[in-house]
Order: structure tokens, then C-alpha cells, then sequence
């Protein structure tokens, strides 16, 4: 069992030299690619998270973890209630029982509308899960389609979260992500009322998520005029969002009694801890703290996971090739959605090949060094894509490798 109760009082990733050669002497017997989680680094974060959060509960967005035992190790937490799924199938198989040894989780919410007919089938019909799992919706098609699929007379009541888009108009338009078409205090309200009257549905919550604040760096490396912008365009978003939300929600509580206002997410605990209208924050990325987060002003997770991969190839004598690689983010194609090369320090992509699916080249003076079998460590930018390309974490403690834990891949899951 991984055990985050208390944070640790070392913390060996502040010296890379001294964390990644621990790493690697941990794991030497390990043949890569292979991946690990740093107890102590998951430790820290999960404790860093809810000293931003300000005391306001973090419901844990899973699509950015996709590991059963960190999410339970996280939730057994004071201060960690629920989670955020990503798809309809994998809410219902995190809320199972599963015997004594892994009890369904009894609050999970689905972050995006599904059209999983047979997922919503099967919660449709099954009390212990209906009373466990919310859907997500934004538009009155999205419950025609339950309907459809289990009419309301022949099944359980579904509980419905409103999500509101938190995106900003601003000067130059549209600044966020693509998600609810809800925008304003009165579209929430009109789709709210809509629900409170059909049969079948039962309004208990609501979210919104401000990717342009919390998804989005505000102090980017090598670009302080973008830098500049992005924290002027993040200054009117969140004023804007601060009264639109608390009008929306205010408006849809005439109408339900709601259980919970989701907000927020790792880069933006803090400005969604002190928005009333919100009662709990979701959040995951921050757990194992991949790169992106490295170009954020106000906290710094540590690397709690990494991946290792061997040098296979040596084409010239700066340059050592490693055997994969492309583990790539989601979001815009960029450098900044690609893993990074961290350990040995000075390695860097070639231009035209970048992060391969197959090989990967690097470049630069500690490439000279590397011989074939040697490992180079490289870390995620977000988290997602990191356990969907490995079967098992090896888990590191302060005496070596202690364990491992799957994925959910490593299980057997591929929900997305």
C-alpha cells in the first residue's frame, strides 16, 4: 500500500545530480523503458496541493493520475473527496466493489458528457452505482440520449452536474478551452430549469473549468513578453469569472439544492480556493508534476515521476540514440508537449526527429559520455500520457525500489 499520510522532511529533487543518479542506482536492475513514482516526491505534492488549496476539499481529476492505488492512497487523505473521471466506463469501474481488497470509490463525477450506451445502461440500472456516479451535461441532447437509451420509468434516478464555460471573451475573443456551450448566468439557469423538470434526473452539482488560468503557464522560460500577457489576460479572466460564476450558481440554486461547484485545477488551487461560489477544486496533474508545471510563478511541484529509457545507438560522437520516446501530451503540437530529457543534464532533441515513437536521438556534450545500455531519464510534460504508455510504476522509497503498482493500462483498462 503507498502511504502518503505525512510529507517528507527531505527533499532530494532541489539536487537533480543527487536525485537522478538515486533513481538510477534504485533501479538499476530494471530494464528499460520503465517508469517510477518517487514516494516521497508524490508525498510532498499531495501535501503542497492541499496547503494551496486553503482547506477547500480537492476532488482529484483521474485522467491525469490513471493509477488505482495512488488515486485510493490519495483519497484516504483528510482534505482529498471524490473524483473526476473522464469517461462514463472507467466512473463505473472505479465506483465498483471489488471485494475487500478494493472498494468502489462513492463519489465520482464524470468531467465530460458521455454517449457510452451501454455504460449508461448499465448505471441506469444499478442503484449502488447511481447513487455513486454524476454525468456531466451542457445541453438538453445529452439527457435525450439517456432517455433513449433507459427510459425513465425503467430505471434509477441519474444524477446530473451542470457545467458552466468558464472560458474568456475578452478583447481579442474566445481565451480557454472549447467545452460547454453554457456561457452565461441565464444559459445555466434555463438548462437547470430544464432538468429540474423532466423525470428520471436528479440536479446535485456543477462545474466550471478556467483552463486559461489553471492550464495555462504564466511565466513561460525565454519569453517574458508573452509572459506579460499571459498574466494581464489571466487578471481579467479571473475577475470576469469571479462574478459571472457566482451569479450562474446562484442562479441554478433557486432551482436545486446542489452538492457540490466544481472549479479550478493544479495551476489555479489558489485563485479557485478563495472563490466562494466554489466548494471544491479539482486537480491531478500536480501529483506527479510533469514539466509543464515548471514554467508556473507560484508553486513548484517536484518530479515525482519520470521514465528511463537505454541508449541503443551512438551515430556520431555527439549524439546517443534511446529506444522510444514519443510519449507526446495532449494540446497544441509543440516542444512543450513532449517528454524532456533531464538526466544526463545537456541533452537535447534533433530538430527534424524530435521525441520519436520508435528512437529518439539526443545531442550535446553528455551525450559524448553515454555508451550503449546506459539509461536517460526523461520527464513528462503532463501525466496522462506517461501511464498510459507503461503497465507499472516501479515505486521508489528512501531504501531503493520498495514495490510496484499497475496502471491502468497495466490492468487491463483502456478507457480513453
Amino acid at each position: 500500500m503507498i502511504d502518503l499520510s505525512a510529507a517528507p522532511a527531505a527533499q532530494p529533487w532541489l539536487t537533480p545530480a543527487e536525485y537522478w543518479q538515486g533513481l538510477t542506482d534504485a533501479t538499476s536492475r530494471l530494464d528499460p523503458p520503465y517508469g517510477v513514482i518517487h514516494l516521497g516526491a508524490l508525498a510532498h505534492n499531495t501535501h503542497d496541493m492541499l496547503r494551496r488549496a486553503g482547506g477547500k476539499p480537492i476532488r482529484v481529476a483521474s485522467k491525469s493520475v490513471r493509477v488505482r492505488e495512488v488515486l485510493d492512497a490519495v483519497l484516504a487523505l483528510p482534505g482529498y473527496e471524490g473524483v473526476l473521471a473522464y469517461t462514463l466506463s472507467e466512473a463505473l469501474w472505479l465506483a465498483t466493489d471489488a471485494g475487500p481488497d478494493r472498494t468502489g470509490i462513492r463519489d465520482v463525477v464524470v468531467g465530460y458528457p458521455t454517449a457510452e450506451r451501454a455504460a449508461i445502461a448499465r448505471l441506469a440500472r444499478d442503484p449502488e452505482l447511481a447513487a455513486r456516479v454524476t454525468l456531466m451535461v451542457d445541453s438538453v441532447a445529452q439527457l435525450d440520449l439517456v432517455d433513449a437509451v433507459v427510459a425513465p420509468a425503467e430505471r434509477e434516478p441519474i444524477r446530473i452536474a451542470l457545467e458552466l464555460d468558464a472560458s474568456w471573451d475578452g478583447p481579442a475573443g474566445h481565451i480557454g478551452v472549447w467545452r460547454s456551450p453554457v456561457h452565461t448566468p441565464a444559459a445555466a439557469r434555463a438548462l437547470a430549469a430544464h432538468v429540474a423538470r423532466r423525470p428520471g434526473f436528479a440536479l446535485v452539482g456543477m462545474m466550471s473549468y478556467e483552463a486559461q488560468i489553471a492550464g495555462q503557464a504564466d511565466d513561460p522560460a525565454g519569453r517574458p513578453a508573452f509572459a506579460q500577457t499571459v498574466r494581464w489576460m489571466q487578471r481579467r479572466s479571473k475577475a470576469e469569472l469571479l462574478e459571472r460564476r457566482a451569479l450562474a450558481v446562484a442562479a441554478v440554486r433557486e432551482l436545486a439544492e446542489l452538492e457540490f461547484v466544481n472549479g479550478g485545477g493544479t495551476g489555479s488551487l489558489e485563485f479557485t480556493s478563495e472563490d466562494p461560489s466554489c466548494t471544491e477544486i479539482a486537480a491531478g496533474s500536480g501529483l506527479f508534476g510533469g514539466h509543464l508545471f515548471d514554467n508556473y510563478r507560484g508553486f513548484a511541484p517536484a518530479p515525482a515521476t519520470a521514465f528511463a529509457l537505454s541508449v541503443v545507438r551512438r551515430p556520431k560522437r555527439a549524439t546517443a540514440t534511446v529506444l522510444g520516446g514519443g510519449w507526446i501530451a495532449s494540446g497544441p503540437p509543440g516542444a512543450d508537449r513532449m517528454p524532456r530529457p533531464v538526466w544526463p543534464e545537456g541533452l537535447e532533441f534533433a530538430p527534424r526527429e524530435m521525441a520519436g515513437e520508435v528512437q529518439t536521438p539526443l545531442s550535446g556534450a553528455a551525450a559524448e559520455a553515454l555508451r550503449v545500455g546506459d539509461r536517460v531519464w526523461l520527464r513528462h510534460t503532463k501525466s496522462g500520457e506517461l501511464s498510459e504508455h507503461l503497465n507499472e510504476f516501479a515505486l521508489v522509497g528512501e531504501q531503493g525500489v520498495v514495490g510496484t503498482t499497475p496502471t491502468y493500462r497495466g490492468e487491463g483498462k483502456a478507457f480513453l
